[in-house]
């Protein structure tokens, strides 16, 4: 999750700020904005986690208005197997170190 966990999260930047500049900003405007939504969204999981144990699902949940542009875009990450393609990228991280650790 730690050691390779970053790469993912740049992955999902690259990404991001990609169908930003498809959508019409500036490539700067969407690397920008996707880097400022990142470190928003992590700066406030680690407060309220520490302040309060509140876990990132909750803060989702708080994030996302009924039928709104949020559920939208979460329901087609789900229908796009979002949760599966990220639990199998950590499973297969953990395989590979396992395979790897075996060899030394």
């Amino acid at each position: 999750v730690s050691g390779s966990g970053p790469a993912y999260v740049f992955r999902f930047m690259e990404m991001m700020a990609q169908a930003g500049e498809q959508r019409g900003l500036s490539p700067d405007a969407s690397l920008d904005l996707t880097i400022q939504t990142v470190l928003g969204a992590a700066s406030l999981a680690r407060l309220e986690r520490t302040a309060h144990g509140t876990a990132p699902a909750e803060l989702r949940r708080r994030v996302t208005s009924p039928n709104g542009t949020t559920q939208a875009a979460l329901e087609f990450l789900a229908n796009a197997h979002f949760d599966a393609a990220v639990a199998g990228a950590v499973e297969a991280c953990a395989d590979r170190s396992e395979e790897l650790s075996r060899r030394t």
